[in-house]
């Protein structure tokens, strides 16, 4: 059963971020922000974002019978587009005020929306560079991976190669075994510190830069780990020629195939500030 947004409670009220945040953020690529919704928010947003990925969830495929990148997790993505609840949450003020503090912009616009849901048995997420992805001119994208639900490390907690965004691009692969393989390498290489929390409760966040080389072990526990995500780019950005054929795919699906050099700001990428 659909859940109304006007039942919903809202989420645009801004809350302060410490500059150790913006610090941290600024020097790993990447930081934890705690209780970004309380008890009674995410407990209000977890049963509309849960019944939004089950409906639109597509993925039918026994574990086993999956490619590593299918074994990693359940994505469904752009939840805003077609659900009125999950739209709610993905262009609330609050977040999006968060990450234009982090990447010190004044104003954010939405690239996409992903439910990412691990299941009980599912398998490692390679490590990986999300912006290999993306056709955009800036590097000034940020990531939010916020938990519905308590989870720890046997759970799949995202895992960072602290300061790794620094070196822009790194390969160009897809998340894979080959981008398993090749980033644990260079991550061995350059002696990047491993990051990850212990435990994360539900409400809180990890950001993470488009190019922070990131990971996740397999879900070793019993249940779903039921994880939301909303990336973020500055105002300003425009469409580059892609590099790939999974950013063909992204400008197609994302940026509504806006001709090369143009500013991003078709209906799918609103301001959200």
């Amino acid at each position: 059963m659909t859940i109304s947004a006007s039942q919903l409670p809202s989420l645009d009220n801004f809350k302060d971020l410490s500059i150790d945040s913006i610090n941290e953020f600024q020097a790993k690529g990447h930081t934890l922000v705690k209780g970004i919704l309380s008890e009674e928010e995410i407990a209000a947003y977890r049963p509309a974002i849960v019944d939004a990925a089950e409906r639109y969830n597509t993925e039918n495929r026994k574990l086993d019978d999956r490619d590593t990148y299918g074994k990693a997790f359940l994505q469904i993505m752009n939840l805003w587009q077609v659900d009125e609840a999950v739209k709610k949450f993905v262009l609330a003020k609050r977040m999006a005020k968060i990450a234009a503090d982090l990447i010190g912009v004044k104003n954010v616009r939405l690239y996409h929306d992903q439910a990412l849901f691990k299941e009980p048995g599912g398998g490692p997420t390679p490590w990986h560079q999300d912006q290999y992805y993306w056709p955009i001119d800036t590097n000034n994208t940020v990531t939010m991976w916020m938990p519905l639900i308590d989870i720890d490390v046997d759970m799949g907690m995202l895992t960072f190669a602290s300061g790794s965004y620094k070196n822009g691009a790194v390969f160009n692969h897809e998340i894979s075994d080959e981008s398993e393989e090749a980033f644990d390498k260079y991550v061995k290489d350059n002696n990047f510190p491993i990051s990850r929390a212990e435990t994360m409760k539900a409400g809180d966040a990890t950001w993470h830069r488009g190019f922070t080389i990131h990971q996740a072990p397999g879900n070793k526990s019993n249940q779903l780990r039921e994880v939301m995500t909303v990336i973020y780019m500055a105002d300003g950005a425009r469409v580059i020629p892609y590099k790939n054929s999974q950013q063909k795919t992204d400008h197609h699906k994302w940026l509504m195939d806006k001709p090369f050099g143009e500013l991003i700001n078709s209906r799918l990428n609103p301001l959200l500030l």
